[in-house]
Parts: structure tokens; C-alpha cells; sequence
């Protein structure tokens, strides 16, 4: 006699062979299961949903806590950053144009910050002597008298 006669005489044999793959199919799917779980439970050492819970509120509540202070401090570095020199601009000329004495080693520049307040700072240059000379500047302009390359500097640095 065959295997397959004796299988299909024999009820009790086929069902027997049908609860083995039904059982084999059910274990591989209570191991996915498993998997599933052992990944959609976090944190150190959980055995249940609650647990997995409670760490990741934790986390939550330290990452905004984070994200407060990250804000409050973003807001001091953008005031400060407002504060800052920006643009920078220098205009070399000659001072004494029809002497011939000097050169282009003279120069005025121009520091601003984001609001247009800074400094324009000259150097006129001779073989004799240098003098310096600084001027505040409050929304591109300055309270005293600008020269037209103290003034030249100040609108290179809005372009």
C-alpha cells in the first residue's frame, strides 16, 4: 500500500496532517507577530505598550523642553546678530589729486549693521604725516560733515 492510499482512507491521518501545516502556518505567524512587537516596543527593557508609552512621553517632554530653549536662544543670537557689522566697504583714493603726493593709500570705510548704524572710518595719507578720523553712522547717515568717499563708502554697502 501507498503513502497516498493509506492518507486517503484513513480520515483521522488527514486530519492529522491538516492541523500540523494549520499549526506550522499559525507559529510562523505568531513569530511575525512577535517581531512586530519586539519593534513597536521601545525603551529600555518594555514588556508592554505602557511602558513604551511612558518612555516615549519622556522623551517628548525633554525634546520640547529642548525646543523652548533652542527658540529662546535663536531669538538672542538673531538680536545679536542684527547688532553686527554686515557690510563692509572701503573706498581708496588721493586726497591731493593735482600734488601728486600721497597716492591712492588714503581710504574710507564703511562698517554697517543690518539697520545701517555703524562707523565710517578715513585715513588720509601724505609723506608727511597720516591722520584718522571716525564718524558714527546712524541710518546711512552721520550727524557730521561726510566726504563724497566717506559717503561712496557708505553706499557700497547697500548694494
Amino acid at each position: 500500500m501507498s503513502f497516498i492510499t493509506t492518507i486517503s482512507t484513513n480520515p483521522l491521518l488527514i486530519g492529522f496532517y491538516v492541523l500540523c501545516i494549520v499549526t506550522i502556518v499559525l507559529l510562523v505567524l505568531v513569530i511575525m507577530l512577535y517581531i512586530k512587537l519586539r519593534k513597536f516596543l521601545v525603551g529600555m527593557d518594555s514588556k508592554h505598550i505602557g511602558d513604551s508609552l511612558t518612555f516615549v512621553s519622556s522623551n517628548l517632554k525633554d525634546l520640547q523642553q529642548f525646543r523652548k530653549e533652542l527658540e529662546v536662544y535663536l531669538t538672542d543670537v538673531e538680536k545679536r546678530l542684527k547688532k553686527s557689522v554686515q557690510t563692509v566697504n572701503t573706498v581708496r583714493f588721493n586726497p591731493f589729486k593735482g600734488t601728486g603726493g600721497g597716492g591712492n593709500q588714503s581710504f574710507a570705510t564703511a562698517f554697517l549693521n543690518e539697520e545701517k548704524d555703524g562707523v565710517v572710518i578715513s585715513s588720509l595719507y601724505s609723506r608727511e604725516h597720516v591722520s584718522i578720523f571716525s564718524k558714527p553712522i546712524k541710518n546711512s547717515k552721520s550727524e557730521y560733515e561726510l566726504s563724497e568717499e566717506e559717503n561712496e563708502a557708505i553706499k557700497g554697502t547697500t548694494k
